[in-house]
């Protein structure tokens, strides 16, 4: 069984930073490709930006490309989300997800996280 435990979320106002991570137990961690998702009120869960197993392959939804970056570490055992420029709409819980690359892609996963919030002000 795989856990996976966020951190990272908080408060911000529009324009600034957050980087969020997720750290995986197990050791096969390089086997999963990881995802995070993220889910407003009244809305779907979206996926923001995946990342394959070796970090070869990477996508991101259009909402977010060019302001967050997805990288992992697998010597920690760790993925994070960097998230430059937030917007408010960028308000969610943002939760991390483990399985096969393709998997995630389609907006499902495996193993999840219990997420962390994420709040933008304007």
């Amino acid at each position: 069984q795989v856990q996976l435990v966020e951190s990272g979320g908080g408060l911000v106002q529009a324009g600034a930073s957050l980087r969020l991570s997720c750290v995986a137990s197990g050791r096969t961690f390089s086997n999963y490709a990881m995802g995070w998702f993220r889910q407003a009120p009244g809305t779907e869960r979206e996926l923001v930006a995946a990342i394959s197993g070796g970090g070869g392959r990477i996508d991101y939804a259009d909402s977010v490309k060019g302001r967050f970056t997805i990288s992992r570490d697998n010597a920690k055992n760790t993925v994070y989300l960097q998230m430059n420029s937030l917007k408010p709409e960028d308000t969610a819980v943002y939760v991390c997800a483990a399985d096969s690359y393709n998997t995630i892609r389609g907006g499902k996963a495996a193993y999840w996280g219990q997420g962390t919030q994420v709040t933008v002000s304007s």
